[in-house]
């Protein structure tokens, strides 16, 4: 044990020691060991463009905690890193770096070039959220990070693509697909995200190719007109039946397009009349399949409008392009209507540009057959989801599952592992390149997802069989955002079916939508997302860690902000402090391990109410923990600490540390008992404070860490049979106790002060409990005696003395000779009165209904929190003015 323990807890120097000795003794290592239970976890894989957010945060402390949690249990555990290549995000990052620095991009660089130019940047750049992670006290096994460009990977994912579509699910086709213009590739249904935005409906007039009359269009997107090739009416319609088979003039074009009968049209909607521009919206495609019709792209890959536009248009940008479209109908007198409408627009979640839906040749897989397995195995609980309510969500995805849209018209990624013979027509799929010349290869890549989806078992080796596959696969636990459950969570299940003939995971633990204290999700453009380096830096990445899971219940928001982790580093200085003072008792027990017959057979009513406690804590927490209650885990121990410890058993220890040497003895060895535990306890929520100060106290030796310390076991046997019945009469005990605080406060007596309590009990059995505990009682209340009685208390001199009801009876404060009551009465008055004045006012501005209509929501608040707090003050002083009569 160190000489003498620093007075405050300095979390930056504490994590600087820790880390790099437990990553340089390969405390995070997991390897093959058939003597003991595997526990496996692989990490989601952040964007190697990516840097350290609050969502990471909260993501990667919860599967520490799961990680660090099945190591103390003694099974051999491994958590799998890596990072992700995130093909546009990355293509886009570097192009913009090497325009800033260089002036120059892909299109100058050439496809080799630009390549190895993004490795460059992967190399110098891509590590950074790796080293943030570490600040954060994530136990990863840094020696099998991995990358999902990696060879390995590289080479399962050519070993999928290639059964995949020798088994006749992967297949290349025209269909209509998401576009993004900014990326110039195509995106997976799952990559686009919808926002409800104000729009127009524009309604224009058709002529009749007969000249009589015209039929009535509506269109939110005017500019792509151009692509019409047939206006549909409903077969039943009646309105519309002679015109079927006829044509109408396309407005400014010289083309006729066909009147067509087909369901897709509603009678009931508009006027009944649908334009069909087959090749760029879906559900025109199915009408232009049905009925033959041509296919005409009007847009060039950056939506910009081509040649089939005409001239006027071609090269216009397309939201320009639909303000010239309305105007020139206009003009032609074809202009219906304009309707002012709110509808969801599709956005490139990447490229944050609204997306085209377009008719492209791509590469997809079929995913009804893949799916199978996997919604079974979450719908007979082999896979489990928490939020159990998350299984409605993947099951109404995966039972209306479309193809996977996979290639990608981008060069940062795995190239697709197809080849053409342009002479012969020949396609040749395989892991390697054909042989022969003339061959040449596919231009694209695959969606990053198709590496991803491999993870679980890739990331351990596979194809290859491995050591590490035969041992930690399956995984155990996923720990993920729910925003993922069909990019990576229900890929994962098909993928792990498919090609491992097992489930990859056994438990999915979907994270909480973090918000700010307005409701606002965070991002950089609000200028609400904090950096957590800086959070670390200031708070601690304990205190950080621990107020994320204790603020984080299970399936609900989170309201965050900096100011909430000072609940995790008060609660670590806190437990400093509650060390700090047992160190300064001397050296630790030698019971601190395990008590003593003789400690246990003569155990205080406050030691068994301490011991009691913390054996249910013991339960409570891996109960909670296995069920992934994180935030129950985080309450229980922080009132189990806080209050049950350094509040109540360490206050109550006191006496018997200043008195004898057999009940010193004692007392520290039961508090050593209680420290022990605790730290271990809270080590996967807190492992930089713990680990710290399981070395001060003298716990675990210079080489030793608490990480491989066995976590808590229940200790029942220790407790005598009527332990419950006496942590009963203790809660009471301490209810007297801080009722009579409370009593000292509201009548103005210095807590410094000795003071006579007397404590009319509720029946005989409490009275004996509390006669037992005499000493406890004088050193918790400061008091010069406490009288304990059936009766009242009766003054002689006929003085005050306020009381308090509680379980155990009622506490008096006999007043005489500690203040001044008619001094006290009269300053109690003047605060009354204060406090009536500023109600009266506060009430007047709340009713005020200019105030509450012009004043900004905040204010108001503000102003109602204000009335709230004063009411309550006012409420305590007539409290304390009853008590003086």
């Amino acid at each position: 044990m160190q000489n003498e323990m620093p007075k405050a807890y300095e979390s930056a120097e504490v994590e600087a020691k820790w880390y790099p000795l437990w990553e340089s003794r390969g405390l995070f290592h997991g390897k093959a060991n058939p003597d003991k239970k595997a526990y496996s976890i692989v990490i989601p894989p952040p964007n190697v463009t990516g840097i350290l957010t609050m969502g990471h945060v909260l993501n990667n402390t919860l599967q520490d905690i799961l990680i660090r949690w099945h190591r103390m249990m003694g099974e051999e555990v491994c958590w799998f890193p890596g990072t992700d290549h995130a093909g546009i995000a990355t293509e886009a990052r570097v192009e913009k770096f090497l325009r800033e620095k260089e002036n120059t991009g892909r299109d100058e660089l050439g496809r080799e070039e630009f390549i190895r130019r993004v490795w460059e940047w992967k190399d110098q750049y891509g590590g950074t959220i790796i080293r943030q992670l570490r600040k954060l006290g994530t136990s990863c096994d840094w020696e099998r990070e991995r990358f999902t460009m990696d060879e390995g990977l590289s080479k399962a994912v050519r070993k999928v693509f290639v059964q995949l579509y020798e088994k006749g699910y992967i297949y290349r086709g025209r269909r209509m697909i998401n576009w993004c213009p900014k990326a110039k590739s195509a995106l997976s249904d799952e990559e686009v995200i919808y926002r409800e935005e104000k729009g127009k409906f524009y309604h224009f007039r058709y002529p009749l190719s007969s000249g009589k009359g015209y039929l009535v269009v509506a269109t939110t997107r005017p500019e792509t007109m151009f692509g019409d090739t047939a206006v549909a009416v409903h077969p039943d319609d009646p309105r519309y039946k002679d015109l079927i088979g006829q044509t109408v003039d396309l407005p400014l074009t010289d083309r006729k397009i066909p009147v067509i009968a087909d369901q897709h049209a509603d009678p009931e909607k508009g006027t009944g009349c649908v334009k069909i521009t087959p090749a760029h919206d879906p559900n025109d495609f199915e009408v232009g399949k049905r009925h033959n019709l041509e296919f005409i792209n009007v847009m060039n890959k950056d939506a910009t409008m081509n040649a089939k536009c005409g001239s006027k248009y071609a090269g216009m940008d397309r939201f320009t392009c639909r303000e010239a479209v309305v105007a020139d109908i206009e003009k032609l007198g074809l202009l219906d209507k304009i309707e002012d409408l709110v509808h969801n627009v599709g956005y490139s979640e990447r490229g944050g540009v609204a997306i085209e839906t377009l008719i492209s040749e791509q590469w997809f897989v079929r995913m009804d057959e893949l799916a199978k397995p996997a919604i079974e195995a979450v719908r007979n609980g082999d896979i489990k989801f928490y939020p159990e309510r998350w299984s409605k969500t993947y099951f109404h995805w995966m039972e209306n599952i479309k193809d996977w849209c996979i290639s990608r018209q981008i060069w940062w990624g795995h190239r697709i592992p197809a080849w053409y013979k342009d002479e012969t027509g020949e396609i040749y799929v395989g892991e390697e390149a054909p042989t022969g010349e003339g061959w040449r290869q596919e231009e694209d890549v695959l969606d990053t997802w198709f590496s991803s989806w491999l993870w679980p078992f890739s990331i351990m080796g596979w194809p290859e069989k491995t050591p590490e596959l035969e041992y930690f696969y399956p995984t155990c636990d996923l720990v993920t955002g729910p925003d993922i459950i069909f990019f990576w969570v229900a890929r994962m299940i098909m993928a792990g079916y498919e090609f491992k003939g097992a489930l990859p995971f056994r438990n999915v633990y979907f994270t909480s939508i973090i918000r700010d204290d307005l409701g606002r999700k965070l991002s950089k453009s609000l200028g609400n997302s904090p950096d957590p380096l800086d959070v670390i830096a200031k708070y601690g990445a304990d205190a950080l860690r621990f107020s994320m899971v204790y603020i984080a219940p299970v399936g609900m928001d989170i309201r965050y902000s900096n100011e909430k982790c000072e609940i995790g580093r008060n609660f670590a200085n806190k437990l400093w402090n509650a060390c700090r003072f047992r160190r300064m008792q001397g050296e630790v027990s030698s019971e601190f391990r395990k008590l003593s017959a003789e400690t246990v057979a003569n155990l205080t009513a406050d030691e068994i109410h301490m011991l009691t406690n913390l054996n249910k804590a013991i339960a409570s927490v891996s109960d909670s923990l296995t069920g992934f209650k994180f935030h129950t885990a985080a309450h229980d121990l922080y009132e189990l600490v806080w209050s049950g410890f350094c509040d109540w058993f360490i206050e109550a220890s006191k006496p018997r540390l200043n008195g004898e040497e057999a009940g010193r003895k004692q007392a520290l060895a039961v508090l050593d008992f209680a420290l022990w535990n605790l730290l271990r306890l809270l080590h996967p929520f807190m492992p930089f404070v713990t680990e710290e100060l399981a070395h001060q106290m003298g716990f675990i030796g210079e080489e030793e860490s608490i990480m491989t310390a066995q976590f808590p076991v229940t200790f029942d046997d220790i407790l005598p049979a009527n332990a419950e019945q006496i942590v009963a009469l203790t809660d009471d005990k301490y209810q007297l106790v801080t009722s009579g605080r409370s009593l000292r406060l509201s009548n103005g007596v210095a807590p410094g002060k000795k003071a006579h309590f007397h404590i009319k009990s509720a029946d005989a059995a409490v009275t004996a409990y509390l006669e037992s505990q005499k000493e406890s009682l004088l050193s918790l209340l400061n008091a010069s005696e406490v009288t304990i009685s059936a009766e009242d208390y009766r003054s002689e001199d006929g003085g005050s003395a306020p009381s308090v009801v509680c379980n155990a009876g009622a506490i008096f404060l006999p007043l005489s000779g500690l203040v001044d009551v008619a001094a006290e009465k009269a300053k109690l008055e003047k605060q009354q009165a204060d406090l009536q004045k500023w109600i009266k006012s506060a009430e007047g501005k709340l009713s005020n209904a200019n105030f509450v209509a012009k004043a900004p929501p905040q204010v108001i608040e503000a102003s109602r929190k204000q009335l709230e707090e004063l009411q309550q003050k006012l409420q305590r002083v007539e409290e304390a003015l009853a008590s003086l009569k």
